[in-house]
């Protein structure tokens, strides 16, 4: 018989609607949390939680994009930016290892969600991101392009982290899984100015991205957890815990193979660290003049109907340059190393002990010293910023006797600065001390330049002495007197002319007083060729020249060649007292070799927009000025001079031992064996040296000298043109026939195909009789001219 349950006191009854009652809550606050969910991103979807951007701005995030020069071989030159150094990539431009290093280190599950990790974020609730957080790549992308860096208030932080799920919901929407790689890829700032993987890997490894190893694709991703903190520069041995961190993981998602995980991570942390600034790289000057070419073609061609204006440092615009990048490198590394050499024999000739007035010469009156200090003082930054400040005359002056720290040029340091103690007025004193230098080469038949080098420092020395700096030209401008004279009165080269003294008397051409030009050499009896006198620079023959064209007709044939600084209608000019820009000068030589067809020096030859948009086609500025058969005659008289005259040292090698070519003859011997045209200049008291050469298709051409025209050699064995000037451009020609990969002409001058009626061949005339061959002729200077 079953025993009867007897109920305990106290227990209470057990009710069978309270179960179900607990399942009911549970699915309604389930239902609840979910709705919750969905009102909070539709919430956000409708902009209530903050500004969210549109299908428009999805369409084209708004990120600022730096202008890229590239050169005629392909290659970028520098940027203009403000801030971002970005330039962007396609996904097919990434190496594969690259990509699957950010997926395997960022978000393992990329190609499986939809911009959001469920598994992921469920994980990082669940353990609070003890075990990793959960953003994927399409929502750190959405923090990086719409809403910035994470907040530390814990309501604000979680706001963001909404609009990121959503943004990045519709960012998977919008782009494939291969773009939404890319654009993170460009996004990020990987520091140091390196803002993108395009800059980072030119930055850090001075290569493109498709040409990143794997240890290096695994060194830029691990930096995508903090670039400041992850800084190869100034944190090699965390960054490279962190690379081995990324190699692991791509091990883990067998990307990689054990061996290959385990040998990469022995390797040494390398970069090849190569910054990115307006005032480093290739062509700092030349992208400087650029600037002034962007900034007039922006103005005449507005964006849009509406007259927005093009912004280099924003819109991502390519500029296509006739720059090339071997030469320009060459050309670079000529002048470094001649100006290296020439500065320390200029520094010996000028210690305190030599000469108490340095780095002025030693003729220069206290009181020009006095005046040339005091513009350089009222015309620096220093004068300007305390100017502006509020500060008296006399604040600012005492300024410039007190020491500062200050970082100047320097030849022999690192980087070429050198940090130091002085007073300002010493540093500008200093600074003088350093001798000036440009340099420049162009194509004749097309007008492009090839090679612009502005001055010897970007950094320190901005002043461009390609374009910017008119100096009086010296002997150089003499072919301009010949070409007249030959165009003029049909004169061959093998016409012979008295060396005799010469005066153009007072009255004819307007002069004041007789003019009557020495001979540097002192040398005045027999006759001189054309050819022979143009390569010995002999002034009385191109006095007799100028007097039979006329300064009139000489100064017209100038400007027509391309020449538009100032020039005065007096026989003086025969002899280069004119002021006049390297760029015009190579322009006009140019026009002999290019068959007397004058082309207008280029430097663009096509401007895109970020898109590929062509926007500017260059169209070549020609005229014709001379014959082909006078600019033959012109340029065969101008072969003499490196035949027989004062650019002689580009061929012989028998004076290595003098002390002239051990000390400053930079590059010497140079042994060259093909026909070069060209001409040397010195100007008075050895303030300029020139010297600009042709062969077939290339016309290059140097300056040299102080910043102040009083800062010279004392002598002109080493101030002159052949010496300070033509060493640049025979390591320049040498480096860029040595260089397989170029096609600079050996050949010799195309003669006119049309019978020529002028008689070029010297040989078979007995007029060159008391013709000589100097040794080593000095150039000419301006005689009787002071400009200190």
């Amino acid at each position: 018989m079953a025993k009867k349950q007897v109920k305990k006191k106290g227990e209470k009854k057990s009710k069978p609607g309270s179960f179900r009652k607990l399942i009911r809550w549970f699915w309604i606050l389930f239902a609840g949390g979910i709705a919750s969910i969905f009102l909070l991103f539709l919430l956000a979807s409708w902009g209530f939680l903050g500004e969210m951007p549109s299908f428009e701005i999805l369409e084209n995030p708004q990120t600022n994009l730096a202008t890229q020069v590239i050169s005629a071989d392909g290659k970028v030159l520098g940027k203009y930016y403000l801030k971002d150094n970005r330039t962007p990539v396609d996904f097919e431009e990434l190496p594969k290892d690259l990509v699957n290093a950010l997926i395997a280190t960022e978000d393992a599950r990329f190609y499986e969600h939809s911009g959001i990790d469920v598994r992921g974020t469920i994980r990082a609730f669940a353990y609070l991101g003890s075990k990793g957080g959960a953003s994927t790549i399409s929502q750190q992308l959405a923090r990086q392009l719409f809403v910035g860096v994470r907040s530390r208030n814990i309501f604000q932080a979680g706001t963001q982290k909404i609009k990121e799920w959503v943004i990045a919901t519709r960012l998977e929407r919008q782009y494939t899984k291969e773009e939404i790689v890319a654009m993170y890829f460009n996004i990020y700032d990987f520091g140091n100015n390196a803002d993108g993987i395009r800059s980072a890997a030119r930055i850090y490894f001075g290569k493109e991205p498709k040409e990143l190893k794997i240890e290096e694709s695994a060194m830029l991703v691990g930096m995508f957890v903090n670039s400041s903190l992850f800084n190869p520069r100034k944190r090699p041995e965390r960054v490279k815990k962190r690379r081995n961190v990324v190699l692991g993981q791509m091990y883990k998602y067998e990307y990689i193979t054990e061996a290959v995980k385990d040998s990469l991570q022995k390797l040494p942390l390398t970069i090849d660290y190569n910054p990115e600034s307006h005032n480093e790289g290739l062509g700092t000057y030349f992208r400087e003049h650029l600037k002034g070419f962007l900034k007039k073609w922006i103005k005449d061609n507005p964006k849009n109907d509406k007259g927005d204006k093009y912004n280099i440092y924003l819109d991502g615009l390519k500029i296509y340059t006739t720059i090339d990048s071997r030469m320009q490198k060459h050309a670079e590394d000529a002048v470094e190393e001649h100006m290296q050499k020439l500065q320390a024999e200029f520094k010996h000739q000028n210690t305190k002990k030599r000469n108490k007035n340095a780095p002025f010469a030693r003729d220069v009156e206290q009181n020009t010293i006095d005046n040339i200090m005091i513009r350089a003082i009222r015309g620096s930054d220093r004068w300007d910023i305390m100017e502006k400040e509020g500060k008296s005359e006399k604040e600012i002056l005492a300024s410039f006797d007190r020491k500062t720290p200050m970082t100047l040029f320097s030849w022999k340091h690192k980087n070429n600065r050198v940090d130091t103690i002085m007073t300002p007025r010493d540093s500008i004193l200093y600074s003088k001390f350093f001798l000036r230098a440009s340099f420049m080469s162009l194509e004749p038949q097309s007008g492009q330049v090839k090679a612009w080098v502005g001055g010897i420092n970007y950094r320190n020395f901005k002043y461009d002495m390609v374009r910017q700096g008119a100096r009086q030209i010296g002997s150089t401008f003499k072919p301009f007197v010949y070409a007249t004279a030959i165009d003029q009165l049909h004169l061959s080269p093998c016409d012979s002319m008295p060396n005799g003294p010469f005066c153009i008397e007072e009255g004819k051409y307007g002069i004041a007083e007789p003019w009557c030009p020495k001979n540097s050499d002192g040398k005045y009896e027999g006759m001189r060729t054309l050819k022979g006198a143009l390569a010995n620079s002999v002034n009385t023959v191109t006095a007799r020249l100028m007097d039979k064209v006329g300064p009139v007709n000489v100064r017209s044939l100038a400007q027509r060649l391309g020449v538009e600084s100032e020039i005065e209608e007096v026989p003086s000019i025969a002899l280069g007292t004119p002021d006049i820009s390297l760029y015009e000068m190579l322009g006009a030589y140019g026009t002999f070799v290019n068959k007397g067809v004058y082309v207008k020096p280029v430097i663009v030859t096509r401007i895109e927009d970020k898109n590929g948009t062509i926007l500017y086609e260059f169209v070549p500025k020609t005229r014709d000025v001379l014959s082909e058969e006078v600019a033959y005659t012109v340029v065969n008289l101008m072969e003499g001079v490196t035949e027989s005259g004062s650019g002689r040292r580009l061929r012989h090698k028998s004076l290595a031992e003098r002390p002239l070519y051990k000390e400053i003859m930079t590059g010497y011997p140079y042994e060259f064996k093909n026909p070069i045209a060209g001409k040397t200049g010195t100007t008075q008291n050895n303030s300029n040296g020139w010297f600009i050469g042709m062969v077939p298709n290339l016309v290059s051409g140097a300056w040299v000298g102080g910043e102040d025209m009083q800062v010279r050699f004392a002598s002109t064995t080493y101030g002159q043109g052949a010496s300070m000037a033509l060493p640049i451009w025979g390591l320049f020609m040498k480096k860029c026939y040595a260089d397989a990969s170029l096609s600079v002409s050996k050949d010799k001058f195309p003669k006119p195909e049309e019978e020529m009626t002028i008689n070029v061949d010297c040989s078979k005339t007995t007029s060159t009789k008391g013709d000589t061959k100097d040794d080593e002729p000095d150039d000419d200077k301006i005689d009787g001219i002071d400009f200190d």
